[in-house]
């Protein structure tokens, strides 16, 4: 692609050309396509990202209806990853999706972080994060992690290899059904586009191996040196 499409014409001048030509050609891994998971690749997509592989195993549900932006009352029981692969092609056909109807996991991880950049960490349990982050180690990829419980949001850029979930997640967590709202989800993956497209377009991030905590209901907001 030579030339800026006109639906990513708004983008420029808070991207330059060659930024977004570089967004063009870029390969993104979302791991989870529920509350954040569906935010992220709502806006990446928007944004321009060529090429978006979407991983989910679940299905939706009617309490996912609160904050999920990919699920409606037509799409009870449908594939949350097959929905995001329709939901990016109403947005941009020329956008190439690869759905994974599949949970992460070990045996498929090395296969789902083949040729892409960079991850986007959208799952909702520590378990899962952990092996997210032992995997993409073993592959050499940056990891963009985002986590929600009702008010409250924490995003971070974690380096390959460098233990961060590890460091974060010491304390085991019970596996109890957290509160969630409509806003927190859209606010945490906003942060997390962001850093994977300024990652994917050249620029160091402040979020490198430090964690950004907010809690949206007193707009308090810190990074925190891990």
């Amino acid at each position: 692609m030579s030339q800026i499409k006109e639906r990513h014409s708004r983008n420029i001048g808070a991207v330059t050309e060659e930024e977004m030509m570089k967004i063009y050609s870029s390969r993104v891994l979302v791991v989870g396509c529920g509350g954040l998971g569906g935010n992220n690749i709502e806006q990446l997509a928007r944004m321009g990202v060529g090429f978006l592989r979407v991983v989910d195993g679940d299905t939706f549900a009617e309490s996912n209806l609160n904050r999920q932006i990919l699920s409606s009352s037509g799409n009870i029981g449908y594939s949350k990853a097959a929905a995001a692969k329709e939901r990016v092609h109403s947005i941009d056909p020329d956008i190439e999706v690869e759905a994974v109807c599949e949970f992460f996991t070990e045996e498929n991880a090395a296969t789902l972080m083949a040729d892409v950049d960079i991850v986007i960490d959208a799952l909702d349990n520590v378990e899962s994060r952990l092996l997210l982050e032992d995997c993409a180690a073993k592959a050499g990829l940056y990891i963009v992690h985002g986590a929600i419980r009702a008010w409250d949001l924490q995003v971070m850029l974690v380096p390959p290899g460098s233990g961060l979930l590890h460091s974060l997640y010491t304390i085991p967590q019970e596996k109890t059904v957290s509160p969630s709202l409509p806003m927190t989800p859209a606010a945490c993956a906003s942060l997390q586009s962001a850093v994977a497209v300024r990652f994917l377009t050249g620029y160091a991030s402040p979020l490198e191996g430090r964690l950004l905590i907010s809690s949206i209901s007193d707009m308090s907001l810190d990074i925190i040196e891990l």
